[in-house]
Protein backbone atom coordinates (compact mmCIF):
# COMPACT_ATOMS: atom_id res chain seq x y z
CA UNK A 1 0.00 0.00 0.00
CA UNK A 2 1.64 3.23 -1.11
CA UNK A 3 1.57 5.84 1.52
CA UNK A 4 1.47 9.72 1.58
CA UNK A 5 5.04 9.62 2.65
CA UNK A 6 5.81 7.39 -0.28
CA UNK A 7 3.96 9.57 -2.98
CA UNK A 8 6.17 12.70 -2.45
CA UNK A 9 9.45 11.10 -2.02
CA UNK A 10 9.25 10.36 -5.70
CA UNK A 11 9.74 13.81 -6.63
CA UNK A 12 12.29 14.56 -4.25
CA UNK A 13 14.98 14.60 -6.41
CA UNK A 14 12.97 16.52 -8.96
CA UNK A 15 12.39 19.55 -6.01
CA UNK A 16 8.72 18.45 -5.60
CA UNK A 17 7.59 18.61 -9.13
CA UNK A 18 4.01 16.82 -9.17
CA UNK A 19 1.32 17.43 -11.96
CA UNK A 20 -1.72 18.85 -10.76
CA UNK A 21 -4.86 17.92 -12.47
CA UNK A 22 -8.15 19.95 -11.94
CA UNK A 23 -11.60 19.94 -13.66
CA UNK A 24 -12.57 22.65 -15.84
CA UNK A 25 -16.20 23.98 -15.87
CA UNK A 26 -17.18 22.15 -18.85
CA UNK A 27 -15.88 18.58 -16.98
CA UNK A 28 -12.46 18.23 -19.01
CA UNK A 29 -9.08 17.80 -17.20
CA UNK A 30 -6.96 20.84 -16.72
CA UNK A 31 -3.26 20.02 -15.57
CA UNK A 32 -0.37 21.85 -14.83
CA UNK A 33 3.48 20.91 -12.87
CA UNK A 34 3.81 22.85 -9.76
CA UNK A 35 6.07 21.92 -6.80
CA UNK A 36 4.49 20.09 -3.97
CA UNK A 37 5.34 19.70 -0.41
CA UNK A 38 4.15 17.71 2.68
CA UNK A 39 3.47 19.67 5.38
CA UNK A 40 1.09 19.85 8.87
CA UNK A 41 -1.91 21.83 8.27
CA UNK A 42 -1.75 24.85 9.67
CA UNK A 43 -4.84 24.34 11.87
CA UNK A 44 -5.55 20.37 12.37
CA UNK A 45 -1.81 19.73 12.08
CA UNK A 46 -2.21 16.68 10.10
CA UNK A 47 -0.41 15.94 7.05
CA UNK A 48 -1.47 17.48 3.98
CA UNK A 49 -0.24 18.02 0.48
CA UNK A 50 0.38 22.16 -0.27
CA UNK A 51 1.60 24.29 -3.32
CA UNK A 52 1.11 27.94 -4.13
CA UNK A 53 -0.85 28.94 -7.13
CA UNK A 54 -2.28 31.92 -8.81
CA UNK A 55 -4.14 33.38 -11.97
CA UNK A 56 -7.15 32.67 -13.10
CA UNK A 57 -7.47 28.91 -14.57
CA UNK A 58 -6.06 27.13 -11.52
CA UNK A 59 -7.92 28.83 -8.94
CA UNK A 60 -11.04 28.99 -10.93
CA UNK A 61 -11.70 25.42 -10.83
CA UNK A 62 -10.36 25.06 -7.31
CA UNK A 63 -12.82 27.11 -6.31
CA UNK A 64 -15.80 26.12 -8.25
CA UNK A 65 -14.35 22.13 -8.39
CA UNK A 66 -12.37 21.59 -4.98
CA UNK A 67 -11.32 18.12 -6.28
CA UNK A 68 -8.44 17.01 -7.32
CA UNK A 69 -5.20 14.84 -8.16
CA UNK A 70 -1.73 15.41 -6.92
CA UNK A 71 0.93 13.06 -9.35
CA UNK A 72 4.28 12.45 -8.49
CA UNK A 73 6.92 10.19 -10.35
CA UNK A 74 10.41 9.53 -10.50
CA UNK A 75 11.09 7.82 -13.84
CA UNK A 76 8.22 4.96 -14.59
CA UNK A 77 7.18 4.74 -10.82
CA UNK A 78 4.26 6.84 -9.90
CA UNK A 79 2.30 7.61 -7.14
CA UNK A 80 -1.62 9.74 -7.15
CA UNK A 81 -3.16 11.37 -4.60
CA UNK A 82 -6.65 12.63 -4.85
CA UNK A 83 -8.40 15.04 -2.22
CA UNK A 84 -10.12 18.24 -2.11
CA UNK A 85 -8.78 21.84 -2.14
CA UNK A 86 -8.41 24.01 0.58
CA UNK A 87 -7.57 27.78 -0.46
CA UNK A 88 -5.88 30.22 1.84
CA UNK A 89 -4.95 33.53 0.81
CA UNK A 90 -5.72 37.63 -0.50
CA UNK A 91 -8.64 36.68 -2.10
CA UNK A 92 -9.50 33.69 -0.57
CA UNK A 93 -9.82 34.30 2.86
CA UNK A 94 -9.44 31.54 6.08
CA UNK A 95 -10.79 32.11 9.58
CA UNK A 96 -7.44 31.60 10.91
CA UNK A 97 -5.53 33.68 8.33
CA UNK A 98 -6.08 36.92 10.27
CA UNK A 99 -2.85 37.65 11.71
CA UNK A 100 -0.90 39.92 8.88
CA UNK A 101 2.17 37.94 8.91
CA UNK A 102 0.47 34.36 8.30
CA UNK A 103 -0.06 34.37 4.77
CA UNK A 104 3.53 35.57 3.86
CA UNK A 105 5.25 33.28 6.41
CA UNK A 106 2.83 30.04 4.92
CA UNK A 107 3.91 30.51 1.45
CA UNK A 108 7.52 30.51 2.64
CA UNK A 109 7.14 27.26 4.66
CA UNK A 110 4.92 25.89 1.46
CA UNK A 111 8.00 26.98 -0.93
CA UNK A 112 10.33 24.96 1.16
CA UNK A 113 8.51 22.20 2.22
CA UNK A 114 8.62 21.52 -1.73
CA UNK A 115 12.32 21.82 -1.54
CA UNK A 116 12.32 25.70 -2.60
CA UNK A 117 15.20 28.11 -1.33
CA UNK A 118 15.42 31.49 -1.93
CA UNK A 119 18.43 34.30 -1.86
CA UNK A 120 16.36 36.86 -1.12
CA UNK A 121 12.98 36.48 1.06
CA UNK A 122 12.01 40.15 1.31
CA UNK A 123 11.89 39.49 -2.92
CA UNK A 124 10.23 36.30 -2.58
CA UNK A 125 7.80 37.92 -0.46
CA UNK A 126 6.97 41.12 -2.45
CA UNK A 127 6.53 38.79 -5.53
CA UNK A 128 3.90 36.39 -3.73
CA UNK A 129 2.09 39.50 -2.73
CA UNK A 130 1.92 41.45 -5.85
CA UNK A 131 0.57 38.34 -7.69
CA UNK A 132 -1.98 37.60 -5.18
CA UNK A 133 -0.13 34.15 -4.45
CA UNK A 134 -3.05 31.61 -2.81
CA UNK A 135 -2.00 28.96 -0.63
CA UNK A 136 -3.62 25.05 -1.75
CA UNK A 137 -3.64 22.44 0.98
CA UNK A 138 -4.93 18.77 -0.18
CA UNK A 139 -5.84 16.69 2.70
CA UNK A 140 -5.31 13.27 1.13
CA UNK A 141 -8.72 11.01 0.53
CA UNK A 142 -7.03 8.27 -1.15
CA UNK A 143 -3.45 7.64 -2.53
CA UNK A 144 -2.60 4.99 -5.13
CA UNK A 145 0.46 3.91 -7.07
CA UNK A 146 2.17 1.65 -9.52
CA UNK A 147 4.51 0.16 -7.14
Amino acid sequence: MTTLDDAVALADSDNGLAVVSTVRADGTVQASLVNVGLLPHPVSGEPVLAFVTYGKVKLANLRARPPLAVTFRDGWLWATVEGRAELAGPDDPQPWLIEPDRLRLLLRQIFASAGGRHDDWDEYDRVMAEQRRTAVFVEPTRVYSNG
